[in-house]
């Protein structure tokens, strides 16, 4: 153990003089920026929704301020497990071998996030971009699909396949030689290259490693022959990195700092071709017109491939929520993830009015998704030769196909909610587990605003809640669990439990809950009298969690169990004492003024859509069933209970034991 604390102090000792000197870069630089400190102060308080958007916005989520602290280091130390989670998630750093990855881990509030982070098996950085990198490599080898649209030959006659996008937006030279001539289809090595030295530098183009050993054993041509090709044709394409990359290749850690590097340029260089070539000359149509579309596949975008998104497409099924909600005027209304249905009209007609949205791709960036891999594999007529491009419709919208070319070109996915659902849904069809898991973490995130971000449920004077006019949601926590259920998401499944546990007062006497805890119950095949109902238990635990923690924040350590459950026993005869002692003293006062007290409001069995949680309007503390409570903690014992209640009688409604 000391020998290992002695190694590892030598080695951060020798990475600052390297930092120190420029030639390494700091993993963590120094951040006095406002952003900065504000994503600091979210990871401090948990917010989930603030941090996700500060991560969305660019904010540097490894950097460190004045006390070296980093957002990973200030999530974890304040215990915050979901927050932890979406840092790594997003590409924060926590090295074990370093200050910052040693101080995370062991300075880490519990176990559960100390194996969360161990779980993520940080002893090596995790570069976000490396399987968009690893892709870009595999096609100098992938034969099929063919996606090859220039052939490069040598003297020696060995041809070399490679993609005119790629070569256009990395090389300024062939950006420059194809803009003038988008139809050609070969280029000759000169004769004075070695086509050893012209694999090297395509290696390096496409985000390959540089071989060590540079000639081969059967090559003809020298080491040094083969470097001063090398030379040549990287000046000639303007590749100008490479011999950084060559010369650094004995240290690992400055090795992989310059791939980096690399990786991170060529990323940009893809992102300005996409938006610059593909968004830019994407083409808005009528569907009726989609066939009269003709591209030739010469095209100066070097597009094989048009790509079709009608507008109001969704990739998730219609929810019951969706086909019968209504407005009172009888005018359906459109709820999350889909468009306001539109009077009926003749079938042509409206076939003509609705638009097609059509994006020139690639198919060697398209078949990152298996599905489209099998389709341009098979023999499908998408994988056919044809006199003008073909057209592929997606069963998407169009702002959800954009994300999902966005991440296929970029390797970056930044979903708003309201696009949250339909873009799991398109991810889960086309096999983009990756974007799958982006478009749950967006939801999960985005959703979990300390400031509810999702209903704004309004009350009435008495703190009902107000049903004067229909409620518009960017996104229904109802669609987050069926979807959660269709796509077999743990994420989702766990985070509408807490979503509806920390909010439960507002959904308990809504039939579809109950529906909902039916159909859960349900989705055991032969349930038995003593299965559980698994929503149901999520929501329980989460809705002790809630109760516990403001009981442990408020030091009421007294209504916890030895567990540190909610005791049901302790809580109710603290609420009794609590409430006695408050009323004593005022009604004594009231009987010296010759004041009666003031009558409290009935509560019948009736009275559940008059309701309201744990604070009331202008400050009034009421309890479930409109009772006025003084104090806020003594509230919560009695909330905690009727809830309680409400469930059990939920499920004696249902018949269903749980």
């Amino acid at each position: 153990m000391v020998l290992r604390k002695h190694e590892l102090e030598a080695k951060l000792k020798d990475d600052m003089q390297l930092v120190k000197s420029g030639v390494l870069r700091d993993d963590n630089p120094l951040d006095d920026s406002d952003e900065f400190k504000d994503l600091l102060l979210a990871c401090r308080r948990g917010d989930l929704k603030r941090t996700q958007e500060l991560i969305s916005a660019g904010v540097n989520i490894n950097g460190k301020d004045k006390f070296d602290y980093t957002p990973l280091i200030i999530a974890s130390l304040c215990g915050h497990f979901e927050l932890v989670r979406l840092l790594l998630e997003s590409g924060a750093l926590a090295e074990r071998d370093t200050f910052q990855g040693e101080r995370c881990i062991y300075n880490a509030l519990n176990d559960k996030i100390r194996n969360l982070l161990l779980q993520y098996d940080y002893s090596k950085s995790t570069d976000p971009l490396q399987p968009w990198a690893a892709h870009l490599t595999s096609l100098l080898t992938k034969g099929s699909p063919k996606t090859s649209d220039i052939e490069v030959t040598s003297t020696t006659d060995e041809a070399i396949q490679l993609h005119k996008f790629i070569l256009s937006a990395r090389s300024p030279y062939f950006q420059r030689k194809l803009a003038d001539a988008p139809e050609t289809t070969t280029w000759k090595l000169p004769q004075t290259i070695p086509v050893e030295s012209f694999n090297v530098v395509m290696r390096y183009v496409y985000l390959g490693d540089v071989p060590r050993d540079l000639a081969r054993p059967w090559s003809s041509h020298s080491e040094e022959e083969i470097l001063t090709g090398i030379d040549k044709i990287s000046k000639q394409l303007e590749v100008t990195k490479l011999w950084e990359a060559i010369l650094g290749a004995s240290d690992r850690r400055l090795a992989r700092q310059r791939h980096q590097d690399e990786v991170a340029r060529a990323a940009s260089q893809v992102e300005g071709f996409f938006y610059d070539k593909i968004i830019k000359h994407k083409m808005v149509v009528d569907v009726s017109k989609v066939k009269d579309v003709k591209w030739r596949h010469d095209n100066s975008i070097f597009a094989d491939c048009l790509l079709r998104a009608d507008e109001g497409a969704l990739a998730r099924r219609k929810t019951r929520r969706m086909e019968e909600a209504i407005i009172p005027d009888g005018l359906p209304i459109g709820l999350p993830g889909a468009m306001a249905a539109q009077p009926q009209q003749n079938g042509e007609n409206e076939k003509t009015k609705r638009k097609a949205t059509l994006y020139p791709v690639h198919k060697a960036m398209l078949i990152r998704s298996p599905y489209f891999e099998t389709m341009f594999s098979s023999q499908f007529m998408e994988a056919q030769k044809s006199e003008n491009l073909l057209v592929v419709k997606v069963d998407c919208s169009p702002e959800v196909l954009e994300l999902i070319l966005a991440f296929l070109y970029t390797e970056k996915a930044e979903c708003p909610l309201d696009l949250g659902l339909d873009l799991l849904y398109a991810a889960d069809m086309l096999f983009l587990d990756k974007l799958k898991t982006k478009a749950a973490v967006a939801i999960s995130a985005l959703g979990s605003g300390n400031n509810n971000a999702w209903v704004d449920r309004t009350r009435d004077e008495d703190g009902a809640l107000d049903a004067g006019e229909p409620e518009m949601e960017p996104i229904n926590v109802y669609d987050v669990i069926h979807a959660a259920w269709d796509l077999k998401v743990q994420r989702l499944e766990e985070f509408a439990a807490r979503y509806i546990a920390y909010r439960l007062e507002d959904y308990i006497d809504e039939d579809e809950f109950a529906e909902l805890i039916q159909e859960s119950a349900a989705r055991l095949a032969r349930r038995e009298e003593t299965d559980t109902i698994e929503l149901l238990d999520d929501i329980r635990y989460y809705l002790s969690e809630r109760f516990r923690l403001r009981f442990e924040d408020a030091g009421l350590d007294e209504m916890l169990d030895d567990e540190g459950e909610i005791d049901a026993a302790r809580a109710e005869s603290l609420a009794d004492a609590a409430a006695a002692s408050q009323d004593e003293p005022q009604t004594q006062q009231q009987q010296q003024n010759g004041d009666a007290p003031p009558p409290l409001p009935a509560a019948t069995k009736n009275d559940d859509e008059q309701a309201v949680g744990e604070a009331g309007v202008n400050g009034v503390v009421r309890t479930l069933d409109g009772e006025l409570v003084d104090d806020e903690f003594a509230s919560d014992a009695v909330n905690y209970q009727l809830l309680l209640q409400k469930i059990d009688g939920m499920l004696d409604k249902l018949k269903l034991d749980a």
